[in-house]
């Protein structure tokens, strides 16, 4: 788990990465920071304005160092995703900058119909796997979106191109958790977002 002041500069590494390759097309250097930043984890950074998606790409495996993960994941959330333009430095007055630190995904070990069972909305991330087919939905989507375990993986499955049952028919499903730091406002304060963890 990162603390307040870690998961504080990870936003801001993110932040600061986004606007300087924005402004001069230059990949930050992964700065100093704490010890936690070399260790190998999963990492997600979402851009969002006014509650509205703007970008969301990441590192689902612990392949790199978090700082690095960061600096990476955060130049694709702004420019390479696939269902987004670019973002124009100007918008970064109003993007709000999110950063999701991810546990190892593990593949999820019982019979597919008890996936509901098991699944905590608000607590668990999913993967669904079929051959080259893969989607990930981070554990902030299921109560942002009011879903139940059925939906969630319904909606993950979809994410991966596979049919919305898939995890009913074979398609591997994993899951992990996510430590959630976000701006409150664009440039704001840092806050650790914690949904509270419920079965449905």
């Amino acid at each position: 788990m990162l603390s307040d002041s870690e998961g504080k500069n990870a936003v801001n590494l993110a932040r600061a990465t986004i606007e300087m390759f924005l402004e001069s097309g230059k990949k930050m250097q992964a700065p100093g920071l704490m010890e936690v930043f070399d260790e190998l984890r999963g990492v997600f950074v979402t851009l969002t304005i006014d509650g509205e998606l703007r970008g969301c790409i990441g590192h689902p495996y612990p392949d790199s160092p978090l700082s690095e993960a960061i600096i990476d994941s955060a130049i694709s959330a702004a420019t390479r995703d696939p269902r987004f333009p670019v973002v124009d430095i100007s918008e970064m007055d109003d993007i709000v900058v999110e950063v999701t630190i991810l546990t190892q995904p593990e593949l999820i070990d019982v019979p597919p119909e008890q996936l509901p069972e098991v699944i905590e909305i608000g607590r668990h991330g999913l993967i669904a796997k079929d051959g080259f087919y893969q989607g990930l939905l981070l554990p902030q989507v299921a109560p942002e979106n009011d879903f139940d375990a059925i939906d969630f993986l319904n909606h993950t499955c979809l994410k991966a191109g596979l049919a919305h049952d898939a995890w009913l028919t074979g398609a591997q499903v994993y899951w992990f958790e996510g430590q959630i730091f976000k701006e409150i406002a664009p440039r704001g304060e840092v806050e650790e977002e914690k949904f509270n963890s419920c079965c449905k």
